[in-house]
């Protein structure tokens, strides 16, 4: 099953960019409301329907391009979930662009709807309107009446770490990659054209030194660019396990944890292993290894190059679902390289919990337990699949190898529509991931066969332990959106000039001491605070 390019952009930026930052203000409240034993009264706590007299709630939820044209008050997916549940929504469906501005009016308006839905409500905001009691505390709630999420968290209490802010409350229910979907949680991963390694008589290489020999082999005997790819970022990404650095995942930017104390966090942007990582991509680039313009080409660019077969190597999603056929099917993978000093890992894997801010219970909800119970459902392997897939015989349809695919008129649009553009009609999963992903369910690229086949080839190689993004107290936030974001963005930016040889690497003293003067050493005493929190200390 193929997804279009623009359906595979929608999806990746979905998993990678939900979360936002604001700063709002709004009145404040003593604490959550009290129970409503009549509200409590109507609940099931077991089976369908959830309710036993019809319970409405009003929902606000972002609304992509996809969806432009759908109403969610009229859509299979909730129609049928309202059938199932006696639970029926009416959405208030916001643009992207006008997103955050609407959200910050009903925070500070008091317009509050029951539920935030997909909203992309900043994590900053969960801790400080749910300290408020704008949002319901979660805690109880879910060990009541979210069976599947509290079965989650107790396999992988990873989950229940990345969702707990520190004064111990939980404020939200997350969007969750099912830890075995390896190859969503890697996401972009390194490729090798077979016609240049048969060129160049080599093997797909295992080692940065043989990957740094194919790059000039490549220039040297055929008309391929040795690297392309959307950003060097990603080139970065993908090579930082083999020097060491970032090594417990993508999720905290410039921390790790420190591999002579595991106590301790390291701001790995400062150190020798990245230094080193810095040196080997600036002679990649120096000796015109990787694409010159790789610092500023955009997507559109990247793919008509790709379909076209001009790169030897590059770090992106499945090549045949996105290059074609032809080009994308001469490609094949690789794994983690092992650097200089032995080390090889595959660092560039995303936690089990994707983003924390897609379902926010108000205190303006007439029956939290309901509401706990209806999201509750998407935990399962019954409402992944219903969220994901729709209804079996109307949008999708099991196959003789028990495998799950959408129906003809899905993938074969009678009105000659794109496949998100029908997909859209009857599920909502366009305007952002919610619940569990799971491998059976999910029709991204990154469930394309070969997607799959390089996913297990890397798996060994990815670090035992995957941080979340950590959660901060609002003192700290206000100092990690100051100094924090000035310090990440100077990092960024000399990384940058370091492998351009914009900035020689006889600078690289004046650049840890310039970040040390910005403020290195209280940054990190909130990293570790941060941390130690995690570890339950």
């Amino acid at each position: 099953m193929k997804l279009t390019k623009q359906l595979f952009v929608v999806v990746i930026a979905l998993v990678m960019l939900l979360a936002a930052c604001s700063n709002n203000t709004s009145s404040k409240k003593e604490d959550n409301p009290k129970v409503d034993e009549e509200a409590l009264a109507n609940v099931n706590e077991t089976g369908f329907p959830i309710v036993k007299d019809p319970l409405t709630l009003k929902v606000f939820t972002g609304k992509s391009a996809q969806n432009v044209n759908s109403d969610w008050n009229d859509i299979l997916i909730w129609n049928t979930y309202a059938e199932m549940t006696n639970v029926n929504l009416e959405w208030e469906q916001i643009q992207t662009d006008s997103l955050e501005e609407k959200r910050n009016l009903a925070l500070a308006g008091g317009n509050l709807p029951d539920v935030f839905f997909l909203s992309a409500m900043p994590t900053l905001d969960l801790f400080k309107y749910g300290k408020q009691g704008t949002f319901i505390k979660l805690n109880d709630l879910i060990d009541q009446y979210a069976p599947n999420l509290k079965k989650l968290m107790e396999e992988n209490p990873e989950i229940r770490k990345g969702i707990t802010f520190p004064d111990g409350n939980i404020y939200s229910l997350p969007s969750i990659v099912s830890p075995e979907f390896m190859s969503v949680r890697i996401a972009s991963r390194p490729w090798f054209s077979q016609e240049v390694l048969d060129a160049t008589g080599m093997e797909v290489p295992e080692t940065t030194e043989e990957f740094y020999q194919f790059l000039k082999a490549t220039k040297e005997k055929t008309g391929k660019i040795p690297y392309g790819g959307t950003s060097m970022a990603e080139l970065v990404s993908w090579l930082q396990g083999s020097f060491g650095v970032s090594n417990k995942g993508v999720r905290n930017a410039n921390i790790d944890v420190n591999p002579e104390n595991e106590e301790e966090v390291r701001f790995y942007a400062t150190s020798d292993d990245f230094k080193a990582l810095l040196e080997y991509v600036h002679k990649l680039y120096s000796e015109g290894l990787v694409e010159q313009n790789i610092f500023s080409i955009d997507w559109g660019q990247y793919l008509a190059n790709a379909s076209e077969g001009k790169y030897a190597s590059t770090v992106f999603y499945d090549p045949i679902e996105l290059f074609g056929d032809e080009i994308g099917s001469d490609y094949v993978s690789a794994s983690a390289l092992k650097g200089p000093n032995g080390h090889q890992e595959f660092s560039k894997v995303a936690p089990t919990v994707s983003s924390i801010g897609n379902f926010v219970i108000t205190s303006e909800n007439p029956n939290p337990a309901a509401t706990v119970r209806w999201m509750d459902y998407f935990y399962s392997d019954e409402g992944a699949r219903l969220y994901y897939m729709g209804v079996e015989g109307e949008t999708y349809e099991k196959t003789a190898d028990g495998k799950y695919v959408y129906t003809d008129k899905i993938v074969n649009s009678a009105e000659g529509l794109t496949m998100e553009q029908e997909i859209a009609k009857y599920l909502t999963w366009l305007g952002g991931i919610q619940g569990i992903i799971k491998q059976e369910y999910f029709q991204g690229s990154e469930n394309a066969p070969t997607s799959l086949e390089a996913a297990e080839k890397i798996t060994p190689y990815v670090p035992e332990e995957i941080w979340p993004a950590f959660l901060y107290t609002e003192e700290e936030n206000r100092f990690l959106s100051s100094t924090g974001a000035d310090i990440n963005k100077y990092v960024a930016e000399q990384r940058d000039k370091f492998i351009s040889g914009d900035l020689p690497f006889s600078e690289w003293d004046k650049y840890v001491e310039t970040i040390e003067k910005m403020g290195l050493e209280e940054l990190m005493e909130i990293h570790q605070a941060a941390y130690d929190r995690y570890k339950g200390e």
